[in-house]
């Protein structure tokens, strides 16, 4: 809560681009976890580069739910969720369903974990990272009827979590200046 938020009396209403701004460091989470999966799915010619864009869902969800969980309600998660569903070509659900157990498990986790230091922080995502991908993988191949290969899976969770602090860094500083709603 901001100083002259504290201080009784009567404040005339924020202007129109105060409001904007609000509304816009509020979006910022949602809104870059967008475009990072947009630019994930651009031809860049990375080899394996399909498999970056569950990695920084997965990551950008984890670090924005933890640390700013009022941007990031569960309804946008399950948009972001199909957005990856429809992006990375998965079996329609199964991105929805474990974005979701990410945000919960990163809500649940939420006060413990942002008292503590980054190394456990990323040890926690390293453990949500696995899962979600082993439960990507059950659920792709639950959906498409036949056992899919773990090698890719594996992959996955293993390039989840190299990722990580490398886009937290990116994400930290967003979350310390522009998106801040206290400095709007």
């Amino acid at each position: 809560m901001a100083r002259d938020e504290q201080i009784p009396g009567i404040r005339p209403r924020p202007s129109l681009g105060r409001r904007l701004d609000i509304m816009a460091r509020h979006s910022f989470p949602a809104t870059s976890t967008v475009l990072l999966m947009l630019l994930c799915g651009l031809p860049l010619g990375i080899a394996d580069q399909a498999v970056l864009l569950p990695a920084v869902t997965l990551a950008a969800v984890y670090f924005w739910s933890l640390f700013r969980p009022a941007a990031m309600p569960p309804p946008i998660v399950f948009l972001l969720g199909l957005l990856l569903d429809l992006l990375g070509y998965l079996p329609i659900g199964s991105g929805v369903l474990t974005l979701l157990l990410v945000h919960g498990l990163a809500a649940r986790w939420r006060r413990m974990l942002t008292q503590q230091g980054f190394v456990t922080v990323w040890l926690a995502f390293i453990c949500v990272g696995a899962g979600a991908s082993a439960l990507l993988w059950a659920l792709t191949s639950l959906l498409s009827l036949r056992l899919m290969p773990p090698g890719p899976a594996l992959f996955q969770a293993t390039l989840t979590a190299a990722l990580y602090p490398a886009l937290s860094v990116l994400l930290i500083r967003a979350h310390r200046t522009i998106a801040n709603p206290e400095r709007a």
